[in-house]
C-alpha cells in the first residue's frame, strides 16, 4: 500500500501495524485519459515505479457482482501487537465506469515478488472518481462476541 504523505504513512505502519509505503504519486488528466504514477520512497524497494494510464468510457456499471464485491468493503482487518483489529468505515457506492487501458509499467507488482502478473491483459477495467470515506475507531475482534466495545473481558482457569 502506498501513500504520498509520510504521516499517513508512520501513522498506519505505528497504529495498526500496517505495510504502507512512502511514495510519490501524482494523478493527472491528459486530454481523455487519467495517468496514475508512483515511484517508491520508503521502505525498500526505493525508485521502484508504476506507471498506469486509463481512458474512462461513458458507460456506467451497475449491477456487477464482482465490481460490488472488489470495491464493497466496510473495514480493514489487522494484526497488531498480538491483536486481530477491524477498522470499521463508510463511504458511498463507488461510480464506476468501464475503462480502456491504454498504458502499464507496474514495477510495483514485481517488486512484490510476482513477475509476469503486469504483462499479462486486464480481465476487467474499471474506473472511478473515488469516493470520501471515514474510518472509525478500530474494535478488538478477538473480543468475545456480543460484549460491548471498550469492555475488557477476563477469563478464569
Amino acid at each position: 500500500l502506498d501513500a504520498s504523505r509520510l504521516g499517513v504513512v508512520l501513522g498506519a505502519r505505528v497504529a495498526f501495524g500496517l505495510p504502507y509505503c512512502w511514495s510519490k504519486m501524482r494523478v493527472r488528466r491528459l486530454g481523455g485519459d487519467i495517468e496514475y504514477t508512483t515511484t517508491r520512497r520508503w521502505p525498500g524497494g526505493r525508485g521502484v515505479s508504476s506507471r498506469v494510464v486509463v481512458r474512462p468510457e461513458p458507460v456506467e456499471v451497475h449491477d456487477d457482482a464482482l465490481a460490488g464485491f472488489l470495491t464493497a468493503r466496510w473495514g480493514l482487518h489487522t494484526r497488531w501487537a498480538g491483536r486481530s483489529l477491524f477498522v470499521p468505515n463508510e463511504h458511498a457506492t463507488w461510480p464506476l465506469q468501464t475503462a480502456t487501458l491504454r498504458h502499464l509499467n507496474d514495477e510495483l507488482v514485481t517488486a512484490m515478488g510476482l513477475p509476469g502478473i503486469s504483462d499479462t491483459e486486464p480481465d476487467s477495467v474499471l474506473w472511478s472518481p473515488g469516493v470520501r470515506t471515514t474510518f472509525a475507531v478500530p474494535i478488538d475482534s478477538g473480543r468475545h462476541a456480543g460484549e460491548p466495545p471498550g469492555r475488557v473481558s477476563r477469563r478464569s482457569g
